[in-house]
This record gives C-alpha cells, sequence and structure tokens, in this order.
C-alpha cells in the first residue's frame, strides 16, 4: 500500500488493436528482455500492493486472460470510443471502491514504483488535487498532448490535435498516466464529452472538468522521459529491448561483474549474477539465470533456466537449456549442450557433448563426443554418472543407465546395461585387420578410373 495507507486499485489501459506491430500476439504481451511487457508494468505497480488489479482489453482478450490467469479482472471496451471511455470500462469492477486508483497503460512498461508513488503522495498532498497527471519534457514533443501548468498545478489539458500553435509550444507532455480518488473518477469520466478533432472521449478532460468545478489538478513530471515511452510498432519495441539492455549491462558492472563487451551481451529480465564474473563476448541469458560469484562465462554462450554455482566456468560456445546446473568448479566447455542434468562439484565436460536428463557425479570426467541418450521417441529416461567416473570420447549412454563410481567407459562405447563402481565397460565390435586390402583396392579403382577416360 501507499504510506497514506489508503487502499490502491490498478486501472490498466490494453484494448488497443496494435495494428502497427503487424502480429497475431497482443501488443502488451510483446516480450522485452524476455518478459511481456504488461508483466513488466504489472511487477512495478505489484511492489504497491494494490488490493484490485483492472485490465481493460478489447482484441485479443483471449490471450490476456491467459497471460494474466486471475491475477487481475478483465474488463472489455467494445466499441473503442477513447481512452475515458476506456476507464469507464472498469466502474463495474471497482463499485464501491474508496481508496486511490492508478491508470496505467500496457503498452508503457517501464514506468517506476517510485514514479506511481510520488503520483499517489501527491494525490494527499495538503491541497488534495482531484487529479495527479504524469508528465514528461521530451526532446521532441512530437504530437504528444500537452499539460498548461503553473508551480505544479495543471490549468488545461489538450490535444496535440486540439492544441493552438501557444500549447504546441508547451515542452511538458502528458504521459497518459494519472492517479485519482475511486469517489471521484467515475463522476468525472460521466461528464466527459466528444466534442474534438477524434470524436472521442479523452481521459484527459477529467482535469478540465475538475478545473472547471474549481478544485485543484496537479503534474508531477519524471525525469527520465524513457520512463513513459509507449511501444507501438516492432520498431520501438526492439529500441526498448535496446534502452532495458543498456541500463542493466550497467547495473551488472556497477554490481561487480565485468563484460569483456558489454554491448554484445543480452540479459533476461530476472538474470542474478554475483560479484567477480567475467561474462565475455556473445552471450546470452535467457529467464531463469542465477549465476554465482568468482564464475566465467566463456564467448558466444547462450544460458537459460540454469544455475552456476562458484568457480563454474561455461563456454566458449556452450548452451545450457532449462534445468542445468553446475556445481562448484565444474566446467562445460566448447560445443557443450546441457539440458535438465547436473554437473557435481569438479565434473567436466570439454568438449562437444550432449548431456540431458543426466546426474554427473563430482569429479567425473565426459570425454568429447559423449552423449546421454535420454529419448526413446515417448518418454524421457535419465542418466546416472558416478563420482570420478571416467566417459571415454565418442560413447553413447542409453538411458535408464547407471554408472559406478571410478568406474571407466571405454571410447567408443555404447552402454546400455549398469557399469558397476570400478569397472572397465567397453562395447565396441572386435577390429578385423585385413593386411595389404586398402593397396589392392586402390590399384584396382585407378585402372577402372583410367579405362574409362
Amino acid at each position: 500500500m501507499t504510506e497514506t495507507a489508503t487502499p490502491l486499485a490498478l486501472v490498466v489501459l490494453a484494448a488497443g488493436k496494435g495494428t502497427r506491430m503487424k502480429s497475431d500476439l497482443h501488443k502488451v504481451l510483446h516480450p522485452i528482455a524476455g518478459r511481456p511487457m504488461l508483466m513488466h508494468l504489472l511487477a512495478s505497480a505489484d511492489a504497491l500492493e494494490p488490493q484490485r488489479k483492472v485490465v481493460v482489453v478489447g482484441a485479443g482478450r483471449e490471450q490476456l486472460a491467459a497471460a494474466l490467469g486471475d491475477s487481475a479482472e478483465l474488463a472489455v471496451q467494445d466499441p473503442q470510443l477513447g481512452t475515458g471511455h476506456a476507464v469507464q470500462q472498469a466502474e463495474t469492477s471497482l463499485a464501491g471502491f474508496k481508496g486511490d486508483v492508478l491508470i496505467l497503460y500496457g503498452d508503457v512498461p517501464f514506468v517506476r514504483t517510485e514514479t506511481m508513488r510520488a503520483m499517489l503522495e501527491r494525490l494527499h498532498g495538503d491541497d488534495r488535487p482531484a487529479v495527479v497527471v504524469l508528465g514528461f519534457e521530451p526532446e521532441d514533443a512530437l504530437q504528444y498532448g500537452r499539460v498548461i501548468a503553473q508551480g505544479g498545478v495543471v490549468t488545461k489539458m489538450v490535444e496535440h490535435k486540439d492544441a493552438s500553435p501557444e500549447e504546441r509550444a508547451c515542452r511538458l507532455c502528458n504521459s497518459g498516466l494519472m492517479a485519482v480518488r475511486g469517489d471521484d473518477l467515475f463522476g468525472l469520466l460521466a461528464r466527459v464529452g466528444n466534442d474534438n478533432a477524434q470524436g472521442e472521449y479523452y481521459l484527459t478532460d477529467i482535469v478540465n472538468v475538475a478545473n472547471g468545478d474549481g478544485r485543484v489538478c496537479a503534474v508531477v513530471v519524471t525525469d527520465d522521459p524513457d520512463e513513459v515511452a509507449g511501444i507501438n510498432s516492432r520498431a520501438e519495441l526492439a529500441e526498448a529491448e535496446s534502452r532495458w539492455q543498456k541500463k542493466r549491462r550497467l547495473q551488472a558492472m556497477a554490481d561487480g561483474a565485468s563484460l569483456v563487451a558489454p554491448e554484445t551481451v543480452w540479459f533476461a529480465w530476472d538474470t542474478v549474477l554475483g560479484r567477480d564474473v567475467t561474462v565475455e563476448q556473445n552471450v546470452v541469458f535467457g529467464p531463469g539465470v542465477t549465476v554465482a560469484d568468482n564464475v566465467v562465462i566463456h564467448a558466444f554462450c547462450h544460458i537459460e533456466g540454469a544455475r552456476l554455482e562458484s568457480g563454474t566456468s561455461v563456454g566458449p560456445f556452450a548452451r545450457l537449456r532449462p534445468g542445468a546446473v553446475l556445481e562448484e568448479k565444474a566446467r562445460v566447455g566448447n560445443f557443450v549442450e546441457v539440458k535438465n542434468a547436473v554437473l557435481h562439484a569438479g565434473a567436466k565436460a570439454n568438449h562437444l557433448t550432449y548431456l540431458g536428463d543426466a546426474d554427473v557425479g563430482a569429479g567425473a570426467n565426459i570425454g568429447a563426443g559423449t552423449i546421454t541418450c535420454n529419448y526413446d521417441g515417448y518418454f524421457k529416461y535419465r542418466t546416472v554418472i558416478g563420482e570420478r567416473a571416467f566417459i571415454g570420447s565418442n560413447s553413447a549412454l542409453i538411458a535408464p543407465v547407471k554408472i559406478g563410481a571410478d568406474a571407466i567407459v571405454a571410447a567408443g562405447s555404447a552402454v546400455s546395461r549398469d557399469v558397476a563402481d570400478g569397472e572397465l565397460r567397453l562395447v565396441r565390435a572386435e577390429q578385423l585387420v585385413k593386411p595389404g586390402w586398402a593397396d589392392r583396392f586402390h590399384d584396382a579403382m585407378k585402372r577402372k578410373k583410367a579405362e574409362r577416360k
């Protein structure tokens, strides 16, 4: 809750069709750093502990219902007659609600919790404003609506299409985000008309209605225009990703990680890096990665859903998939793929290996070209490799199978039965030697080739 302990409700507008995205996926579900933009916004707002959350939807409502589950209530806007009309659709959901209401936009994902809190605190200022607007001052005001204000008090809100040349000269722009008391919101909206260039019911007009009643309306100005940047196209989505990644890289380095070529490292929204971690060039983190202290991740690795404990080393050119765990000082080398497998302390797979659905004991060594054959076309099975076991190069371990502690699997073996502790398992066809056969073959083939000329 806010510091005033006033109950809080969120109204998130997400009814736009997102036509500029040219996508079957709802606009607000397009991911940034591996997380839908709507979920970025809701995570920031959830820090304020809202009692109610209403997402206003239109096209693609089924997708939003699936993504949100029971975490928010949906209100449908159909037809779509403007932002004021959109907020009105939440009236039934908020019937009887006496707290504060934050109005947010699903395609404006990076509003900080601190900014939302500042809006709510201003709503409870001594002059008790009817509406608090979040404003910003971009380098280029473009087509944004303007906030005409003096000393933080709003005298007029105007959309760009309806603004005079003098009003367009104002640099303070409207982000669209507002804080309003639940007791006021729907009464103000009921008095908004649509006599404007678009023929729509503008949310911003509640400020003008309140001003007409002689009430105060206030503006809070963010110091970071990127915080309120909307995303309406693939190009703007890419720009938002780029801005997010740049900030995350700087944060990683400030927290004690070394990024050899920062601009080539891509983080997910929940990536956790410890201190004295080194990340080389062209590393991509998918969601669900936790990296402890003193880990080295070499170039060209892709890591997702994995946990790397202290002193581990990965890559170059390695892929860790969900469920991969590298315990202390374990090593995964070049062109190794690990999925749903644990390498216990000091275990290593240095080259050209696939470890899927496996437990690799402490100190075990997995030779180049080894694969765990974990799938029979219908079911997955697990491979267990004991401590200090040695798996020779180009071996196939056909699960379910267990290799005992200190056992050795000879190179080139296809193992389909358990190997006991300390045992050598050699599974190869016997070598056949035919002296002189190759020389005779070459001579015969050379004669045939000469005869065909």
